[in-house]
């Protein structure tokens, strides 16, 4: 056996209890939804050593001269590690479970960079400490080769969950805890102090969560704490209904590397708290307030601020947003991609000019639900923006066939419409199905298919 066979022997076997019916496991088998590959991506399942004779009841039991026959034991360390790199998950768990030299392989850290934890039922609080602990063997206390933790969906997960992984994985860089409501602005603290690499930080659904700082008084201060600055640069607080201004601004002020920032449905933000989000977040590439109503006009002439770094900008629902807010975008991000704007019915004919004169380079548009804009509209964008690949005109009452044979006759590239609830002609489908041979109409009309 090698020195890892060895170690493992004297250490007592962790064990990850999952409920008799839960989803992540079955039968003694891994959840076949995830799988490793060479990036290490593997779901977190630990199983104890198996006994020194061979008990698996899909193993038969060789002979000795079979035994001697198995090449596969002949292979070093390294290659069994690389072959198991490439096993799906359930595939990998079943291989710990062959003999203890496959278990201490099957449990090496290069396979464990992530760690994926899914279901309501489970103790991941446990778990996370298990798993820590287990992967924890070659540099005591300290996980040096876990990089990303997944564990959404999870409402089970506590702050005493993410105090373990603050305090034993200093290299994490991903950490994705959406829809686990008993989260609290404390342990993000401690995340994102302890764990100085951490870019990319999904608490989406984390209702508690309100701010990203360093230390509660840090935040209070509004200044980094000994001048440090947080790395993140992805951040999604998509559904934290408590998000105010104020906490805005702090996140601003800490995390001045952001350049991709969700705020669906944060309905307390306003245009002050994106005032103090370009103060200091110059860099931002992808932007979303959908469903922030209190945005209006003045936040669009903040956000436009960002100039030809924004790619990527959704303000959807957001009723007080018109064509002088798209203007102000139109005029200054001439590097937009895409724009989002369903359900802002005071966008017009005009503000659709100006965005499809402006962002030429524009390829995916959702103006679905704005009642006012017409075939007038549409040829301008067809005039205009010859990349334009994706385009929802949902609910536009405005439109008929033959805006959208101009738009089919001009941009050859079109890969989506969405032209669901308008009243549009057969023979205008037809049209769009010709010129666009690659694009996929969703539509509600009985007659064409």
């Amino acid at each position: 056996d090698s020195d890892l066979s060895m170690r493992t022997l004297s250490t007592p076997s962790p064990a990850l209890i999952f409920p008799p019916n839960s989803p992540g496991f079955q039968n003694g088998k891994g959840s076949s939804t995830s799988s490793s590959s060479v990036t290490g991506e593997t779901v977190a399942m630990v199983h104890s050593p198996p006994p020194t004779r061979l008990t698996h009841p899909l193993i038969r039991l060789a002979s000795k001269h079979q035994k001697e026959q198995a090449n596969i034991d002949r292979l070093p360390d390294h290659s069994m590690i690389q072959i198991f790199s490439f096993l799906p998950t359930n595939q990998l768990c079943r291989c710990a479970r062959v003999c203890r030299r496959w278990y201490n392989l099957a449990w090496d850290p290069r396979l464990w960079r992530t760690i994926r934890l899914t279901g309501e039922t489970i103790n991941v609080d446990r778990a996370l400490k298990v798993l820590t602990r287990r992967l924890c063997q070659d540099t005591p206390n300290v996980c040096l080769m876990l990089e990303t933790v997944i564990v959404s969906g999870c409402r089970r997960l506590t702050d005493r969950g993410l105090y373990t992984i603050a305090q034993c994985c200093p290299e994490l860089r991903r950490l994705e805890v959406s829809g686990c409501y008993n989260i609290s602005n404390e342990a993000v603290f401690d995340v994102v102090s302890l764990c100085p690499n951490l870019e990319h930080l999904d608490v989406s659904g984390c209702s508690k969560v309100t701010c990203i700082s360093l230390t509660r008084e840090a935040s209070i201060k509004l200044s980094p704490l000994h001048g440090k600055q947080i790395s993140i640069r992805y951040l999604d607080m998509t559904d934290c209904f408590v998000l105010e201004d104020e906490g805005l601004h702090t996140i601003a002020a800490h995390c001045t590397q952001l350049t991709h920032l969700y705020l669906r449905r944060c309905v307390r933000i306003t245009d002050e708290g994106l005032r103090y989000l370009m103060i200091y977040c110059t860099s931002i590439k992808e932007l979303s307030v959908s469903d922030c109503r209190f945005v209006s006009d003045f936040g669009m002439r903040e956000i436009a601020k960002l100039e030809s770094r924004l790619r990527y900008l959704s303000i959807a629902h957001c009723g007080r947003i018109t064509d002088v807010g798209i203007r102000y975008i139109a005029k200054y991000c001439s590097k937009l991609r895409y724009l989002n704007a369903r359900g802002c019915e005071g966008i017009t004919d005009h503000g659709v000019e100006y965005l499809a004169k402006n962002c030429t380079k524009l390829k995916s548009l959702d103006i679905g639900k704005c009642p006012l804009v017409s075939d007038t509209g549409l040829e301008f964008l067809a005039l205009n923006c010859f990349n334009l690949k994706r385009l929802s005109l949902k609910s536009c009452e405005s439109i008929t066939g033959q805006g959208l044979q101009i738009v089919a006759a001009n941009c050859f590239d079109l890969q989506m419409l969405n032209v669901q609830d308008c009243e549009v002609s057969v023979d205008a489908l037809r049209f769009v199905k010709r010129h666009c041979k690659r694009c996929i109409i969703e539509h509600t009309n009985p007659a064409f298919f």
